[in-house]
């Protein structure tokens, strides 16, 4: 009987471990935007009072992701942007990452824990959120130079994973190339 039991739980979590690997495939993905819209213009300052405009950064790829302190898979993700960062900066791709609804002191504090050298921008009024279309966060858009959203990706991302990278820089060889 025990080998049975044994036997069935096996039979059973082969299915459920399977659907786990697919979901952490799944999570690597970029969701394409169809009709690749405008992407709504926005002027925040960063966490050293710096301005920042989306349309500052025209003609680079952008990377652009909401989120707070306080979500578990920002936190978990954000490691991961500044080891992208470092790798695409001097590429044409920028990462910017709007925190919502919190204050300067809040994020300086999680930057402790978290270091980050790319802009970190400050929404405290939630006036630019409002303008996206966001389903929870962490959410993140791919803007290409052009100033279209071409990807957005609900929940967290590993982004120095190359299969991301490599379809953000696709972005600029393909604008490079005036195919789009």
């Amino acid at each position: 009987m025990k080998h049975n039991t044994f036997l069935f739980a096996a039979i059973t979590a082969i299915p459920l471990l399977l659907a786990e690997i697919c979901m952490a495939e799944l999570t690597q993905t970029l969701t394409p935007v169809p009709d690749k819209p405008p992407a709504p213009e926005f002027s925040l300052k960063d966490t050293e009072g710096e301005t920042h405009r989306l349309s500052d950064y025209r003609g680079k790829a952008v990377i652009l992701n909401f989120w707070a302190t306080w979500c578990p898979p920002c936190r978990e993700e954000m490691p991961s942007m500044q080891r992208a960062w470092e790798e695409v900066k001097d590429q044409g791709i920028i990462f910017l990452a709007i925190d919502i609804g919190e204050d300067e002191d809040t994020v300086f504090t999680f930057t402790a824990d978290y270091p980050v050298d790319f802009p970190l921008l400050l929404d405290q009024t939630s006036s630019v959120i409002e303008q996206w279309p966001v389903m929870g966060l962490p959410t993140t858009f791919v803007i290409d130079p052009r100033g279209r959203i071409v990807y957005r990706a609900i929940g967290g991302r590993e982004w120095d994973s190359p299969a991301l990278l490599d379809r953000v820089r696709a972005l600029l060889v393909t604008e490079g190339e005036g195919t789009r």
